[in-house]
């Protein structure tokens, strides 16, 4: 049984709530990409609509829009996601996860992209840290 922590931003409020989530709304997250819309009510935000924006696996290593695909896969980047180079043409070979969420994701980064009328700090507030 899949289990995530859901990071939901509110680009509103500028205000970020991080929730445990398992069970049936586990099971909403399963499948979808990066980029991919979410209803709210798996978060308890009903109404309301979420986009999953990224995350990571239980290793720690990233998701990465441009990777498809549940599975680690060795990457040469030259910056973005998962690798900040130090010098101007630096390039290195890193193992991100790919862009669909799986049961390998331990974190999962959403954003509120319509509320439905519901007053998520009132709603999240409780439940979440607000940062």
């Amino acid at each position: 049984m899949a289990d995530f922590q859901v990071v939901v931003a509110d680009p509103t409020e500028g205000a970020t709530y991080q929730l445990e989530v398992d069970g049936q709304d586990a099971n909403r997250f399963i499948g979808r990409s990066i980029g991919e819309e979410v209803e709210g009510s798996a978060v308890g935000l009903d109404g309301a609509t979420l986009e999953i924006t990224g995350g990571s696996d239980v290793s720690g290593r990233p998701m990465r829009a441009d990777v498809r695909g549940t599975e680690t896969k060795a990457v040469l980047l030259t910056g973005g996601t998962g690798y900040n180079p130090t010098r101007d043409g630096e390039r290195r070979r890193v193992t991100v996860r790919g862009a669909e969420v799986s049961d390998e994701t331990r974190q999962i980064n959403a954003e509120i992209t319509d509320d439905g009328g519901v007053d998520v700090a009132a709603t999240l507030g409780d439940e979440g840290d607000d940062e």
